[in-house]
């Protein structure tokens, strides 16, 4: 039953003010304003445990990666020789010392295949990979005048092929290298590391005029495989059962393939494409834009490299993430569904169950991050969902009292879950599906209030008769 006011000439002061208090629509909607406020703080409580989660995550993923492999680039081969040459040290004496000369080949393809695998560290899937590349291309003899170079001052005999590999822990098996007619086997390490800072090295006799070579690298890596166009035209063919890749670097495939068992991709590379040329003394790929060398300390250009990177179907720390962004316009749009009934049905609700139903809505994220570890993220948000309606719905049926009430209430908030689902599912169309909704939403509540006298929304009904 609604309470009957006395009236204006029998009230004191302090009865005015407690009517004042109990009708005035304004100090409401500040009071809900300041619950809203209040709800900012688990709210974004909840997006820094999303984050943490998401950091063990990836320290999970870096613990098992540093035993398998790492991000694999895969770099060369080049041909380096040595040359001596002199300077003068701090104390004006002469020193030799050796620098490098670098060539990079003419023709250079990557054809291979990636072999997906799955690990787990507790509760966290980490994404691993085996591939098997078979490298081969040409070089041609060196000409070293162009360098301004002496072909005296060179040290032929000690010249050698350098392969670049990012993570060499990441290594199967004994790299052999065809070299014309030859087979060598390749050493660990690259001398001077002006160009490949890790990798392999392969000792090379220069006796002819072209150098054909041939390799097959069988390698570990995590998550991303990429390649340098170190090659007048670099060829690269890979192809997986990986059904879910993303094409990463400065070039996307000429030709890609992707179907549900998997992917096939073919890129074309050409000097002309990059910044850099086919041959240099040190480390002459990370030179400045105007042909200087970088000095200590500055930030050489970025090697341009391409490759691709193997995703996960589905990153439920990124969609809890989004779900949780969504979370205070959940908040907002139910205390917009519970102030339109207290004014539709004249019922009171106190701040306080306005503030559980806030404190369940902001439960569902934390049920869906919870859930969403152990299972699929479409799963996780049907059962939080339910969960959480089931548990407002039982409660607001106590606060209203009315059945037909609590089953609108309820349908209300299903829709809510349902329509926040669907700004998840639609990532490219979440804003014009967002926006047409808030806007449908707006309009029924304008319908539904277009007869509202505002000034007495609280009255009781016997009191706006009078």
């Amino acid at each position: 039953m609604e309470p009957s006011f006395p009236s204006e000439q029998s009230m004191s002061m302090f009865d005015r003010i407690n009517r004042w208090v109990r009708t005035s629509t304004m100090l409401k909607l500040a009071v809900i304003g300041i619950l809203v406020l209040v709800l900012l703080i688990p709210t974004a409580m909840l997006q820094s445990l999303i984050s943490e989660r998401e950091s063990t995550r990836n320290m999970a993923v870096a613990e098992v990666s540093s035993k398998w492999g790492a991000e694999q680039v895969i770099g060369g081969p080049v041909l380096s020789v040595p040359y001596e040459t002199t300077v003068n040290d701090a104390n004006g004496q002469v020193q030799r010392q050796t620098e490098y000369a670098h060539f990079l080949p003419d023709e250079l393809q990557f054809d291979g295949s990636i072999r997906p695998e799955k690990r787990s560290r507790g509760i966290f899937t980490v994404m691993l990979y085996n591939t098997r590349l078979n490298i081969k291309g040409t070089f041609k003899k060196p000409l070293v005048a162009s360098l301004g170079l002496s072909a005296s001052a060179m040290r032929w005999d000690k010249a050698f092929l350098s392969l670049g590999i990012s993570d060499v822990k990441g290594i199967r098996e004994a790299i052999k290298f065809r070299l014309n007619d030859r087979l060598v086997e390749a050493e660990p390490g690259i001398a001077g590391g002006d160009i490949l800072p890790s990798g392999v090295s392969i000792p090379l006799a220069l006796n002819a005029d072209t150098y054909a070579f041939e390799t097959t690298l069988n390698l570990n890596g995590s998550t991303q495989l990429s390649f340098l166009p170190l090659g007048k035209e670099t060829r690269v063919r890979l192809q997986s059962p990986w059904s879910t890749p993303s094409f990463t670097g400065s070039f996307l495939p000429d030709q890609r393939r992707i179907t549900a068992s998997g992917f096939e991709a073919n890129w074309k590379v050409l000097q002309f494409n990059r910044n850099f040329p086919q041959q240099g003394i040190g480390n002459f790929l990370t030179r400045s834009g105007r042909g200087e060398v970088v000095s200590p300390g500055q930030q050489p250009s970025e090697l341009p490299s391409f490759g691709v990177k193997l995703l996960l179907p589905v990153d439920e720390y990124q969609k809890t993430m989004r779900s949780a962004k969504y979370g205070i316009m959940f908040v907002m749009l139910t205390f917009v569904a519970f102030f339109f009934v207290e004014i539709l049905d004249r019922r009171r609700i106190h701040p306080i169950q306005y503030l559980l139903v806030g404190f369940a809505i902001c439960l569902f994220y934390l049920l869906l991050l919870s859930i969403s570890e152990h299972m699929p993220f479409d799963w996780a948000y049907l059962i939080g969902s339910v969960i959480i309606l089931v548990l407002i719905t039982g409660y607001v049926r106590y606060v209203f009292r009315n059945v037909r009430l609590t089953v609108l209430f309820s349908t209300v908030l299903a829709l809510l879950y349902g329509f926040f689902y669907s700004l998840l599912q639609l990532e490219d169309y979440s804003l014009l599906l967002g926006s047409f909704g808030l806007l449908l939403m707006l309009g029924i509540i304008m319908y539904l209030t277009r007869h509202i006298d505002w000034y007495q929304a609280y009255e009781p009904a016997d009191v706006v008769k009078a």
